[in-house]
Parts: C-alpha cells; sequence; structure tokens
C-alpha cells in the first residue's frame, strides 16, 4: 500500500515537472489550488473574483466610469476628472483614462484611488537614460536605463537612447561606450609611441626638434622638395592664457587690500579730528576758569562756582575738570558703573560711540562678563581721559545723574 502511495506521489511531481519545463510560463504568477496558472483580466476588464479554488474571473468596465489600460489581475479603476479651467481632450473609455489638455511640458497626476487630479510638470530622464514613453495625456514620462550599445549624455523628457558609435578601421577604441558617455577613438597613426624603423630597441618617446635643428630646417631644405616644412603649434598658448587669469585675480585682490586700508585710515582720521576738537573745547573752558581765579589766591571748587553762577549749571564746571578718569578712588568708579548698569545696554553703548569707540569694538565689550568696567578701564588708560571729557559725553546721553557723582567728589575748598 504504502509502495503504490509512494509511486503516485513519484508520478504527480514528475508531470508537475514536464508541464513546467515544457508549457509556457505562468504570466500571472499565481496558480489555484489544483495547480493550474491564473488568468490575466484583459485591458478593458477588472477583477471580479480572485483565482483560488477556481480561475480568475473578470468583468468588463463601465464606459465613462472605469477602465482599465493594460492586462493585470486589478480591478477596474475610477476615471479622473480635469481640474477647473482644464479642457478635456478625450472622455474616458473602458480602455483609457481621461485625456486633459495641461499643456505642453504636463501631464494629468492623481492618486491611485482618486478621482481628482492635478497638472504636474513632467519628469526628466537621467543621464545615462532614455525615454520610452514621451510625457502626456496618457501620463508622465517612463524612462529606461540605456541598455548595452546605447547611450545618453544629457538630461531629457523626449529623447530616447542613441546608439553608440563605433572606431572606424584607421580608428582604435580607448574608451568603451558606458550608459552616459559614447565610444572614445583615437586616429592609429598618431605614433604617440614610434620605435626607430630597423630598429629592434626599445620605443623612444617623441620629441620636439631643438632650436639648432629648427634652424638648420628652415635654411637649408632637402634638395629637389618643394613641399613646406610644418612647424608645431606653440603648446604655450593656454599656459600664457591661465597666468592672464591669475594676474588678474591678483590685482583685483590688491586693489580690495588697498581699499581697505583707505577706508580704515580715513575712520581713525576721523575719530581723531573728534577727539581734537573735544580737547580744544575743554582747553577753552579751562583757560576761562583760569580767568575767573588769576585775581584771588583762593582755589574754589566746582560746587562753590556753581553757587556763585548758577545760570551756567554744572555741565560747564565740569568740562573745567581736568582730573583724570583714573585717579578716582575705586569706590567712585564703582559707583559710576553701577549708575551705567542701571541705564541698560543702551546706555554705556551710547557712552561708548560718544567717547569715540567704534561698533565692533562695543560688540567686543558687550561679549565680555563686564563691558562697562571693560569700556572705562580701557579709556582711562588713553591719553586725555579726564572727567570734563567724561562729563561732556555724559551730558550728550543724558546722564546728568551720573555728572552729579562725578562733580560731587570735588567739593570743598583749599586755601593756597
Amino acid at each position: 500500500m504504502k509502495g503504490a502511495m509512494a509511486a503516485a506521489l513519484q508520478l504527480c511531481l514528475c508531470i508537475l515537472v514536464v508541464k513546467v519545463a515544457f508549457c509556457k510560463a505562468c504570466t500571472s504568477e499565481q496558480f489555484t489550488k489544483s495547480g493550474e496558472c491564473c488568468s490575466m483580466c484583459a485591458a478593458g476588464t477588472g477583477l471580479a473574483t480572485s483565482c483560488g479554488q477556481e480561475d480568475t474571473k473578470c468583468q468588463p468596465c463601465q464606459d465613462g466610469v472605469s477602465f482599465s489600460d493594460s492586462e493585470s489581475l486589478s480591478a477596474c479603476r475610477l476615471c479622473a476628472r480635469c481640474p477647473p479651467g482644464i479642457p478635456e481632450l478625450a472622455r474616458c473609455t473602458p480602455t483609457l483614462d481621461t485625456h486633459c489638455d495641461c499643456g505642453e511640458g504636463f501631464f494629468l497626476w492623481r492618486d491611485h484611488n482618486s478621482t481628482s487630479g492635478l497638472c504636474a510638470a513632467c519628469s526628466m530622464c537621467g543621464y545615462g537614460s532614455g525615454v520610452v514613453q514621451q510625457c502626456g495625456p496618457q501620463g508622465n514620462t517612463i524612462c529606461e536605463r540605456c541598455k548595452p550599445g546605447t547611450y545618453s549624455r544629457e538630461r531629457s523628457n523626449r529623447k530616447p537612447c542613441v546608439p553608440c558609435s563605433r572606431c572606424s578601421d584607421d580608428e582604435v577604441e580607448i574608451r568603451s561606450c558606458q550608459p552616459d558617455s559614447d565610444t572614445v577613438c583615437m586616429v592609429k597613426d598618431l605614433n604617440i609611441l614610434s620605435r626607430p624603423s630597423g630598429s629592434d630597441g626599445p620605443r623612444e618617446f617623441p620629441r620636439w626638434p631643438t632650436i639648432s635643428e629648427e634652424t638648420e630646417n628652415r635654411s637649408s631644405p632637402a634638395p629637389g622638395s618643394g613641399s613646406t616644412q610644418i612647424i608645431p603649434q606653440d603648446q604655450g598658448g593656454n599656459n600664457n592664457n591661465n597666468i592672464l587669469v591669475y594676474v588678474s585675480v591678483l590685482a583685483a585682490v590688491v586693489l580690495g587690500l588697498l581699499l581697505y586700508v583707505a577706508y580704515k585710515c580715513w575712520k581713525s582720521c576721523q575719530q581723531k579730528q573728534a577727539l581734537v576738537k573735544a580737547r580744544v573745547g575743554e582747553l577753552n573752558n579751562a583757560a576761562e576758569g583760569e580767568k575767573l581765579h588769576s585775581d584771588s589766591g583762593v582755589f574754589l571748587d566746582s560746587h562753590s562756582l556753581q553757587e556763585n553762577q548758577p545760570s551756567k549749571g554744572s555741565k560747564r564746571d565740569s568740562k573745567q575738570d581736568t582730573r583724570l578718569y583714573v585717579n578716582l578712588p575705586p569706590h567712585r568708579q564703582e559707583e559710576v558703573e553701577g549708575l551705567l548698569t542701571e541705564g541698560g545696554s543702551r546706555s554705556w553703548r551710547q557712552l561708548a560711540a560718544t567717547l569715540g569707540y567704534e561698533q565692533d569694538r562695543v560688540d567686543v565689550f558687550g561679549r565680555g562678563q563686564d563691558p562697562i568696567h571693560t569700556l572705562l578701564t580701557d579709556w582711562a588708560q588713553q591719553e586725555g581721559s579726564t572727567l570734563g571729557l567724561l562729563c561732556s559725553a555724559l551730558a550728550r546721553i543724558e546722564r546728568p545723574d551720573i555728572i552729579t557723582a562725578l562733580t560731587a567728589t570735588s567739593q570743598g575748598v583749599s586755601v593756597v
């Protein structure tokens, strides 16, 4: 009994092998439970019942409602609707979808299960690929990699792959055809490597004739020869062009550096002129103060001068103070820095600009932990950093509270 079952199983396997070997391959690649190849639904029909116990069952697509443009195992697709404002070229049929006039370089795109479409730009085939189906009412561009013997070296949505060139009999192939480049050939008679006639020695590289040889050839041509000697062209033309380009770039760089240096010198001169004007005004005010005190043996401070001349205010008295900021007591400097801190970053940045600092230098101070202390310390190390000049700058940024704190340090009377 067991032997009979084994023999029957072997017979079935042999029949299946013979059927696969000699029959056509199954296009759908699906089989029924009995081993039969599932049939495909033709164009214009769609899947009604899937292949399983029995073969595939198909049904025709409805005209104007659904379509199937190729042989498949899927159901009919719904017909597309043209976007608003786009005219319809052809209505939907059981084998073709709706054709819409999207214009040159565009096609009707839609999701697989959606009926509404959009006009989208056609795709381009890249290097090494050619167009199999051009973009148009039937759909987007279909590209295919160039097969052996063809190539494409441009991006296009119209041109297919073209056949590769073949070298002629007097040429030699130095690079074979690639999908993105044609065959490269070279003439055989170029004699890049030559061997002297009648010699079995090693090959010699060609050389250009020397100046003396050229002179001899020009002065004494071969007897009986009426032909003109061909002189090799100058090979240094490209080098001369490269040298001109390098010289032009170098000249542009040097000119840019000179313009930058001139701009920096001009800015520096402007700052120096502003500082000189401020110092001249300070000296004039100091001269006026000396005239007021020339007839007395008593030196009055700014507070007493303010009481005698209240109409001029503390601004003029502060300009007459020629003491250096660096000589102020540490606690007084801390008080000034604290008042500037209360004014925010705008206050000390305005003071820095009034004292003649450039914006990039102010930004460097601002990146530190204590920009106000850094600013005043740097300014105090400069020549002519007097309290009068500082009070003038504070007056310009409208900080009378700090001016009052500075002038209060000079209260008192000293008798000579």
